[in-house]
């Protein structure tokens, strides 16, 4: 258990500082916007240009790992949305935005760095193929749900082309894109741009969690608590239960287990208070999901890597 603790708390530690030192006022707010568009903009893109570059695609994108992720994101969004609805009495659309607080898992700035610390960098090949893939399936469902329930009609597909035209424009969209194609056409990277974006990726992760913290701050406790542990047990236990049943019986190898499974039992992401934003729907059951899902991942988080071979 001590080897455990010692491979996710200096993930929450960083989280902490940056949260106790917006807190205190050792950083202020803009500064903490300012390190998070660095952070999203620039070095998490670099991060991901490189590793999807340089990747074996045919191991990573393992079919059947790939389906046990996100069946069971496609189950924690249906029983975010269903429970909503006819547990907690809340209207369809605050119940799609808490769906989508469910399925949206904070892969990116927390599967990474807890995935990578318990098993190593090489461990982290299935991690990009679901990252790959995971904010435009989560945006795609969430949307099509949105306006369906809002009964808008032709409204769909235009509200679905302007975020396809926004997530090409979004940096980490396209530093996946690029490195896809690097990687599919076996053009390699010039060392002096290789070197310079390696820079770039040491700062990524420790930077986006640091200002993560400073964010998280932003956020109070706010709402039906029961429905906010509805949303946290769907994410941090049925999300990875049934993607470790799934991958299990697919038999999917140890190391896209590990992946597949880690992934999904990350906390709600701040996309998920984005996206309840966007719609004005449910934002405080979202931020609260956020805040008291990375709170208590710590526990969550070593307690699957123990029962992970």
């Amino acid at each position: 258990m001590q080897a455990l603790f010692e491979v996710v708390a200096p993930v929450f530690l960083v989280i902490a500082a940056g949260y106790g030192a917006v807190r205190l006022g050792w950083f202020s707010a803009q500064a903490v916007d300012g390190l998070m568009a660095f952070a999203l903009r620039f070095a998490v893109p670099a991060l991901l240009f490189l590793a999807l570059a340089q990747i074996d695609l045919r191991s990573g994108f393992d079919l059947a790992m790939m389906l046990a992720f996100y069946v069971g994101a496609l189950v924690s969004f249906f029983g975010g949305m269903f429970g909503a609805r006819f547990l907690f009495g809340r209207d369809w659309q605050d119940s799609v935005a808490i769906g989508f607080a469910a399925l949206f898992s904070n892969s990116l700035l927390l599967g990474l760095p807890i995935t990578e610390r318990a098993y190593g960098p090489e461990a982290l090949v299935g991690n990009y193929a679901i990252i790959a893939i995971h904010t435009p399936f989560c945006y795609l469902l969430g949307i099509t749900t949105m306006e369906f329930v809002r009964s808008k009609g032709g409204g769909i597909l235009r509200t679905l082309g302007s975020i396809a035209v926004a997530m090409l424009r979004n940096p980490l969209v396209i530093g996946m894109l690029a490195g896809v194609v690097f990687n599919l056409s076996g053009l390699p990277v010039p060392g002096v741009a290789e070197d310079a974006l390696r820079l770039l990726v040491a700062a990524a992760l420790p930077a986006a969690l640091f200002a993560m913290g400073g964010i998280l701050q932003r956020y109070r406790i706010e709402g039906d608590l029961r429905l906010i542990g509805w949303v946290c047990a769907l994410s941090l236990v049925v999300h990875p239960s049934v993607t470790y049943g799934l991958a299990t019986l697919g038999g999917v190898d140890t190391a896209g287990l590990r992946s597949a499974v880690l992934n999904a039992a990350m906390a709600p992401g701040i996309n998920s208070y984005l996206f309840a934003d966007l719609y004005g729907r449910a934002r405080r059951t979202a931020a609260s999901a956020v805040l008291i899902g990375t709170t208590t991942l710590m526990l969550s988080a070593a307690l699957w890597i123990i029962l992970l071979p």
